[in-house]
């Protein structure tokens, strides 16, 4: 079947990533949904939609969301090229990343500024998630 007759399945992982680059950088600016969405003349649950990417965001309206998040549209596509380099991850990465675990994680982790450091959390998470996966195995 042509791509035109495939029902696709969830949101695009462009999409996706725009959305969580969106949710990143509110975040980070300590902006709440309802601020963000008062400055580009939307509905706090619009920006909601745009995080999870239930819905797309147009062109007009990221220029408007970057200049309300002081940064640039091309903020929200970094990271793009190295998804395809590697296979773009599977959902599992986005959907961590969109919990607030994952988010205080990532706003966290480029704040050590020590690469032994940082190289050691990044052993013990893979440790701890080795595991976590043969724990499941024997049960």
């Amino acid at each position: 079947m042509d791509k035109l007759g495939e029902a696709e399945v969830g949101p695009n992982p462009i999409d996706r990533h725009v959305g969580l680059r969106i949710r990143m950088r509110r975040k980070e600016l300590s902006v709440s949904q309802e601020r963000l969405a008062e400055a580009v003349g939307l509905t706090f649950q619009q920006i909601q939609k745009y995080e999870r990417a239930a819905n797309r965001v147009s062109a007009s309206k990221l220029w408007e969301l970057a200049r309300a998040l002081n940064t640039s549209v091309t903020y929200f596509y970094e990271g793009l090229p190295e998804m395809e380099r590697a296979g773009a991850p599977g959902p599992g990465i986005q959907d961590f990343l969109l919990t607030p675990e994952g988010l205080e994680l990532a706003a966290s982790f480029p704040r050590i500024h020590h690469p032994r450091l940082r190289r050691k959390l990044v052993e013990l998470i893979r440790a701890l998630g080795e595991d976590a996966a043969a724990d499941a195995e024997e049960a």
